[in-house]
């Protein structure tokens, strides 16, 4: 049984004769507030729990000295406790008990337990505490006892570690309180069959020939085919070597890994997990009993990596993880607990590098199976029973509850298994390319001037691919490292392929589909040069309803048009005209800009003036009656009810609209082009309307127009009123 190198032990006398130790801790040197933490030792303290009944042990709540990690043991390393166990603590940071929480009691047992080693729960972080409450309970429908010499077991990771120590924390007064003083008695009868158990407790093999062997010799360390994942030490995360009585024992390969989880919160700081570390180290050596720690790896949730059993990361270990499976494995552990929540992608990252690495030094494919050699008679998880010396396939990468009776790693880790193998075993994941700058897509093909820069993205974490590579018709023109999510190139003149291959640390390789890249510097054109008509609609001495427009084309594929000025607008490649308003009496310039999917473009800029030409200007004919009034084009108009009435404008243009007044009683007019009668338009009105731009018409070039309206004398409403003429030069 290791030695309790850090307490302080005093006695008492207890009615009957009994005798309890008590232990107790320096002081702190806080008041209470926040302040940097001053090293401190690793320190366990054990409770004993009181017999309340046949079947339940209980200890009331309790101040206690400082502890972050708790768990229940008991005499006899062998010996199962069929029942449950709860805890409840009281937290310094909120001053608040806990809810009572589960602790995980299907634990592997040592393969060859020692004289002295305990039986254990899983051990359970549940971060800085000064109290403590625990139940016991024998399992329902069992007449099974419980074992003897239950304990409670509080482990005070201390502050170790330079880092540590720069960390504030919330200090607390502390508390002393009563321990059991004696030794447990060692135990060496074999674990009992507990016949209302789901399956029958483990035993180990007894024939040493028919299960793989472990030795003391220091092998060398084979290459990896994959890099070395960054690992902090067991001096980086504070281990006290002094702890470890005997030296490593070494497997002779390493075939398989299991993957575990802690138990434990997981609203832990990575700051405070070489904490978790020590405090899991502290209670396998000296709650339990054992040489030194059970997991080969440990991994945090933000994914840093941390040393476990002692021997040498690049070295096959033996480790205590896995009943029955240790000599041919090794066991990586997250810190936290994952039957309902599930793993970090930090921490699915680092388990994929570790595994891919250790496998990789034994040519093991971490996507494949393996058959490994049953150390022990036992029945996993699932109900699969396993028996001593014989072969089982496995996938190299499998979950604790594969090769024991126990839910770890936790449901939803053990889902996210598959996700570890694969980004383990490569190829890369989930690669497609996700935009090109530098060039439009028009259907499936792009087109560019010539610099691109494509981007990508992936699901296997970067830390695992060794690099990507631009490939262009085929060939590598760039090569970036495995966290790069684009790359650049110049492409000549012409049709191209375009892809990306990325390159797993494995060596295995995945390229995307070939993108279809057209290079080149041809403009679009404008085949009908911008211009502007009169349309219908209200005129204003200062806006006259016209319509844009123009027709672009390119030799490849026209992208867009976009109207620069006098107003700015965006249209698509089919669209050839637009409704807007022009400023009257004013040159105006309608500049359109041309652009292909490559981005090449053209620009267009006319100049266009609307005049209003009021009635005055006419040529008139017959009797025509002047009209004053705001609503008028200039405040005046003319009016006429007399037949074959006119009014003749002569200007020099493109385009020209007939603005008049209508109204219920307005009656008809003839409109005569360059002479030639081309329209009868009727000036009749449900509503009175001013400045109406009724009448238009349009000529392909700008030339000297005549345009006549004559009064048709229309029966019952004869009159017209014209507001004048305007076009567009």
């Amino acid at each position: 049984m290791k030695r309790r190198a850090w307490i302080t032990l005093g006695a008492v006398v207890l009615g009957g004769g009994g005798v309890a130790a008590y232990a107790v801790a320096s002081p702190s040197d806080g008041g209470g507030g926040v302040a940097l933490r001053d090293k401190r030792p690793v320190k366990v303290y054990d409770l004993a729990l009181p017999a309340t009944a046949t079947s339940r042990r209980e200890l009331p709540r309790k101040d206690t000295e400082q502890f972050s990690l708790l768990g229940v043991s008991w005499t006899g390393a062998t010996k199962r406790l069929h029942g449950t166990a709860q805890v409840r603590t009281h937290s310094i940071a909120t001053g608040e008990w806990s809810g009572w929480r589960d602790l995980e009691l299907d634990v592997d047992p040592l393969e060859k337990p020692e004289a002295g080693t305990r039986g254990a729960s899983e051990p359970l972080w549940v971060g800085a505490s000064d109290g403590v409450q625990v139940q016991v309970a024998r399992k329902n429908g069992t007449t099974t006892a419980l074992p003897k010499g239950l304990q409670v077991n509080l482990v005070d990771p201390g502050v170790v570690t330079d880092a540590e120590a720069k960390q504030p924390e919330v200090t607390a007064e502390p508390a002393g309180f009563a321990v059991e003083s004696d030794s447990p008695a060692a135990s060496t009868s074999a674990a009992p069959t507990d016949t209302t158990s789901p399956s029958a407790a483990p035993t180990a093999s007894a024939s040493a020939s028919t299960s793989p062997s472990a030795s003391a010799t220091v092998p060398t360390a084979p290459p990896s085919t994959v890099p070395k994942p960054p690992i902090t030490s067991r001096a980086g995360w504070g281990a006290d070597e002094s702890k470890v009585d005997d030296p490593p024992t070494y497997n002779t390969d390493v075939k398989g890994v299991f993957v575990h989880h802690t138990d434990g919160a997981n609203d832990y700081s990575c700051a405070d997990s070489a904490s978790i570390v020590r405090g899991i180290y502290a209670y396998h050596v000296d709650v339990e009993g054992w040489n030194d720690i059970g997991y080969n790896f440990l991994v945090d949730k933000c994914g840093t990596v941390f040393e476990g059993r002692a021997g040498g990361t690049d070295l096959p270990v033996l480790g205590a993880h896995t009943y029955g499976w240790n000599r041919e494995s090794t066991g990586i552990a997250v810190l936290g607990n994952y039957v309902s929540t599930t793993a970090s992608n930090a921490a699915l990252t680092s388990i994929a590098r570790i595994a891919a690495w250790k496998l990789g030094q034994y040519g093991g494919d971490p996507a494949g199976t393996v058959q490994l050699t049953a150390g022990a008679t036992q029945t996993n998880y699932f109900a699969k029973s396993f028996t001593a010396g014989t072969q089982y396939t496995f996938n190299r990468i499998s979950g604790h509850r594969d090769g024991f009776n126990t839910q770890c790693p936790g449901g939803s880790l053990y889902g996210q298994l598959q996700t570890i193998r694969d980004w383990a075993a490569g190829p890369v994941q989930g690669l497609k390319t996700t935009t090109v700058d530098g060039a439009g897509l028009s259907g499936t093909t792009y087109y560019a001037k010539g610099a691109i820069t494509l981007h990508w993205s992936a699901t296997t974490p970067a830390a695992l691919i060794s690099k990507y590579e631009l490939l262009v018709d085929g060939k590598a023109v760039t090569t970036t490292g495995g966290s790069a999510t684009s790359a650049a190139a110049t492409l000549a003149l012409g049709s191209h392929t375009v892809a990306v291959r990325a390159t797993h640390q494995s060596g295995k390789t995945t390229t995307t589909p070939a993108l279809k890249v057209v290079a080149e510097t041809t403009a679009p054109t404008f085949s009908t040069t911008p211009k502007i008509s009169l349309r219908t609609g209200t005129v204003n001495t200062t806006a006259v309803p016209v319509a844009l427009g123009w027709k672009a084309a390119d030799d490849k594929a026209l992208r867009e048009v976009k109207l620069l000025s006098p107003a700015t607008a965006t249209f698509g490649p089919t669209t050839t005209t637009s409704n807007r308003t022009a400023a009257s009496g004013t040159a105006s310039t309608w500049s359109m800009r041309a652009y292909d999917f490559a981005g090449n473009y053209r620009t267009s800029s006319p100049s266009y003036t609307p005049v209003i030409l009021q009635e005055t200007s006419a040529v008139k004919s017959g009797s025509w009656t002047s009209r004053s009034s705001s609503s008028y084009l200039g405040g005046k108009s003319y009016s006429s009810g007399s037949k074959s009435a006119s009014l003749t404008w002569t200007f020099t243009g493109s385009s020209a609209s007939w603005v008049v007044s209508r109204a219920t009683s307005s009656g008809q007019a003839y409109v005569y082009v360059d002479g030639v009668k081309v329209s009868t338009v009727d000036l009749k009105s449900s509503t009175t309307q001013y400045r109406q731009a009724i009448w238009t018409k349009t000529w392909s070039s700008s030339a000297t127009h005549k345009v006549k309206i004559v009064v048709v004398g229309t029966s019952g409403r004869p009159t017209i009123t014209t507001d004048g003429l305007v076009y567009i030069k």
